[in-house]
């Protein structure tokens, strides 16, 4: 009997019924206008995408290929354009109301949670800080290093038994992607170091998502 119903839920499993589900967590590279929870969070790719890049069809994100190609469900897509994993942005202002700290909470139920972050804190010249994984305060999180430990200690916690999987993009400040690397081993957490993106205005170009999604499924398709 035991055997006949390991049969059956492996059956129904088959039926697409035990797809596992991914959310996002990531910025501008992630974004798609009406494909993002909560729709207040600011876009940066769109249907009429204009100069900005070519991508102007969901189906071009990279995600939307992840999803699709390796037989996942969709949860949330928590992404913000601009956006930090820590509380400093652009020309110093403060930004923890869109940071990635603030937004982790938020991201459904999934079975696996990509963070596709890093680019913005590069870019805007946030502090590197110093490699800190306990004990931290709210003023820590003005510097990368506590702040992106800050954010995988707290998702390993908040999600239990959930894959997470962090995509480090390309053309970063040394220490940031550094650090990004050594925090990701620190906790246990497969960092997904891309390369060869192609980019326009400094974002994923239709060949540049495309090369995103081949290279996380190439990696998430070792982990089934």
């Amino acid at each position: 009997m035991r055997k006949l119903i390991l049969t059956l839920s492996f059956i129904a499993c088959t039926l697409s019924s035990c797809a596992q589900t991914v959310s996002i967590l990531g910025d501008s590279y992630s974004t798609f206008e009406g494909y993002v929870t909560p729709s207040t969070n600011e876009m940066w790719y769109y249907a009429h995408n204009g100069n900005k890049t070519d991508v102007s069809d969901v189906t071009q994100t990279w995600w939307w290929q992840v999803v699709k190609e390796g037989g996942y469900h969709l949860g949330i897509n928590n992404s913000y354009s601009g956006s930090t994993i820590g509380y400093l942005g652009y020309d110093g202002n403060d930004y923890s109301d869109r940071s990635f700290i603030t937004r982790m909470d938020h991201l459904g139920q999934p079975d696996i949670i990509l963070i596709f972050g890093a680019t913005n804190d590069s870019w805007a010249g946030e502090p590197v800080g110093e490699y800190k994984y306990s004990g931290w305060t709210k003023a820590d999180f003005y510097t990368f290093r506590p702040a992106m430990a800050y954010m995988l200690h707290h998702v390993s916690m908040r999600y239990p038994n959930v894959d997470v999987y962090f995509l480090l993009n390309t053309e970063l400040r040394e220490d940031i992607t550094a650090s990004c690397q050594e925090i990701c081993k620190h906790y246990g957490v497969t960092c997904i170091t891309l390369r060869d993106i192609d980019k326009i205005n400094g974002h994923p170009s239709v060949k540049g998502m495309k090369a995103i999604s081949k290279q996380v499924l190439d990696v998430l398709k070792t982990k089934k």
